[in-house]
C-alpha cells in the first residue's frame, strides 16, 4: 500500500513536470512575491492528481478511450490547464470569453478573447487563442435574461439553455424550435447571440432511488449521499434538493436510523443537506468500484473539456466530460439554475450521488436523460454553491497543518471563494483564479494555482 503510494506521487510529480511542458508558463512563477518558483506547488500537486485511485482511473480509459498514462496525464493536464486559464481570465478582464481544454489528454488550452491584442498574452502562457465577437461576460448577461424570462414562461418544450463558450453564443435546446424563439424573444436576446439546438428526450430527476451509497427518505424513497460534510461538530452529507425537504427523516443503506434534512432547495436550485446522529461518521471518501474509497481532497472547480467521473449504485462508476458551465435545465417540478451539463450517464438510481474530477468534487446528481445502454447526458448541483449555501465544510484528506502562527489577515479556511474574490494574508492581498472551498494547507502564499498576488 505505501509503496504503491509513493509510487503514485512519484508518477504525479512526472506527470506534472510533463504538463509544464507541454504548457508552458505553469508554474507557481507568474504569482510575484511568493516562494520561489522551484519550491511552489504545480497545479497538478496542489490538486492531488496522483490521488487518483485505480478505479477512477480504469472507468475514464473505458468511457473515453485512454489508456493509463494517457488518463493519468489528462488529469494533471486538466489541473494546469485551469489554473493557466483562471490566470488569464484575470488579466484580460473584460475582454475575456471563455475556455475550455481538447484532445485525448487535455493537451490543448484554447483561451477566447474578443481583443485580437490579447492574442500574444494567451499564446506566451502555452494556450492557443480564439477571437470572438462576444465577451463571456455579455454572454452571462444574455443567458440571465432567459432566467428571467423563464420564470414566467413555459419552458417545457425548450428545457436546456447555456452558454457555450467553444461557439461564443448562447445555446438553447429546444424539442420545438418555434418554443426556444419564443423564450429568445421574452428575454429580448439578440439572435447574433443565440443558437436554436433540438432535442429529443425531457431531462428528469433521477429520483426515489439508490446513487453512491444508498439512503431511504421516510422510510419509503431512496436517493444516494452525495458528499459528506461537517458544519462545526455536527457531522452528515450533501445530496440532492429533489430527494427530500427539510425535516423528512433518513436510513442508511443498512436501514439503520441515520439523520434528518436541515435544508433543501428544489426547484430553483438542487441542494439539501443531511444532519446525522452519532452512530454515522463523515469521512473524506466516495464509494468506488468493489467497495474501495475514493479520496476527496478538495473542491477546485474543474474547467469546459475536463473530465469527470460519477458513482452510483446503480451504474457503478462512469466518465465523461463536463460539456457546458452555467446551463438551466427545466424539469416536470421546474427549472434549475446554475448547474453543470455533463456526458457522464446515470440512471434511476444514481440521483444524489457524487461527482469527482480526479480528487477533486465537483457536484450531486440532479438529473439528466438517456441511460448508460444507448448513452446519455446528466447534470449536476456545482458542490461550492452547495457549500456556501449552507455553511458546510467538505470533509477531505487534503490539505494539512498550516504550519504554526496563523498571520492573519481575511483569508479563513472553510470559505468558499469565487474566481475575483480578494483576501488578505500574512500582509498581502490576493487574488482568487478558481473556485474552490479553502482548506488548512491552501493558504493563498501556498497554492499559485489558486491564489495570485496583487
Amino acid at each position: 500500500m505505501h509503496h504503491r503510494h509513493r509510487h503514485r506521487r512519484a508518477m504525479g510529480a512526472a506527470v506534472a513536470a510533463t504538463a509544464a511542458l507541454l504548457v508552458a508558463g505553469l508554474s507557481g512563477s507568474a504569482s510575484a512575491g511568493t516562494a520561489p518558483a522551484d519550491a511552489a506547488p504545480t497545479a497538478a500537486e496542489t490538486l492531488r492528481t496522483d490521488a487518483a485511485p485505480p478505479a477512477l482511473l480504469k472507468a475514464m480509459q473505458r468511457d473515453l478511450g485512454l489508456d493509463r498514462r494517457q488518463a493519468e496525464h489528462r488529469l494533471s493536464n486538466e489541473a494546469e490547464a485551469g489554473a493557466t486559464a483562471a490566470r488569464l481570465r484575470a488579466s484580460l478582464g473584460g475582454d475575456f470569453a471563455g475556455a475550455w481544454v481538447t484532445g485525448a489528454e487535455s493537451g490543448t488550452l484554447t483561451v477566447a478573447t474578443t481583443d485580437a491584442g490579447d492574442v500574444s498574452a494567451i499564446e506566451a502562457r502555452g494556450a492557443e487563442a480564439k477571437v470572438v465577437r462576444h465577451s463571456l461576460a455579455d454572454l452571462d448577461a444574455a443567458k440571465a435574461r432567459l432566467d428571467r424570462a423563464a420564470a414566467k414562461h413555459d419552458t417545457a418544450d425548450a428545457p436546456v439553455w447555456y452558454v457555450d463558450t467553444r461557439t461564443n453564443t448562447v445555446v438553447v435546446e429546444a424539442i420545438r424550435p418555434a418554443a426556444a424563439r419564443s423564450l429568445l424573444a421574452a428575454a429580448g436576446v439578440d439572435r447574433s447571440l443565440a443558437r436554436v439546438e433540438s432535442r429529443t428526450e425531457r431531462p428528469r430527476t433521477f429520483y426515489d432511488l439508490r446513487g453512491g451509497e444508498a439512503y431511504y427518505i421516510n422510510n419509503s424513497s431512496r436517493c444516494s449521499i452525495g458528499f459528506p460534510i461537517t458544519k462545526g461538530t455536527q457531522q452528515g452529507f450533501a445530496t440532492a434538493g429533489h430527494c427530500g425537504r427539510a425535516g423528512a427523516g433518513t436510513t442508511g443503506a443498512n436501514r439503520v436510523a441515520q439523520g434528518t434534512f436541515q435544508g433543501s432547495i428544489f426547484p430553483g436550485r438542487d441542494m439539501a443537506w443531511v444532519a446525522t446522529n452519532s452512530s454515522w461518521t463523515a469521512t473524506p471518501y466516495v464509494l468506488g468500484a468493489g467497495g474501495q474509497n475514493v479520496q476527496v481532497t478538495g473542491s477546485t472547480a474543474a474547467p469546459v473539456g475536463a473530465s469527470v467521473c460519477r458513482s452510483g449504485s446503480t451504474t457503478g462508476w462512469h466518465c465523461g466530460t463536463i460539456t457546458q458551465l452555467n446551463t438551466s435545465v427545466t424539469y416536470q417540478e421546474g427549472t434549475i439554475s446554475p448547474v453543470t451539463k455533463t456526458t457522464v450517464c446515470a440512471e434511476p438510481g444514481d440521483s444524489g450521488g457524487s461527482y469527482i474530477s480526479g480528487s477533486q468534487a465537483q457536484g450531486v446528481t440532479s438529473g439528466g436523460s438517456g441511460d448508460c445502454r444507448s448513452g446519455g447526458e446528466t447534470f449536476f448541483q456545482p458542490i461550492n454553491a452547495l457549500l456556501q449555501n449552507y455553511g458546510l465544510t467538505l470533509k477531505t484528506t487534503g490539505g494539512g497543518d498550516d504550519g504554526g502562527e496563523e498571520p492573519g489577515g481575511t483569508w479563513a479556511a472553510g470559505t468558499v471563494y469565487q474566481p475575483g474574490d480578494t483576501v488578505t494574508y500574512g500582509g498581502a492581498t490576493y487574488r482568487c483564479l478558481q473556485g474552490h472551498q479553502a482548506q488548512p494547507g491552501w493558504e493563498p502564499s501556498n497554492v499559485p494555482a489558486l491564489w495570485q498576488r496583487v
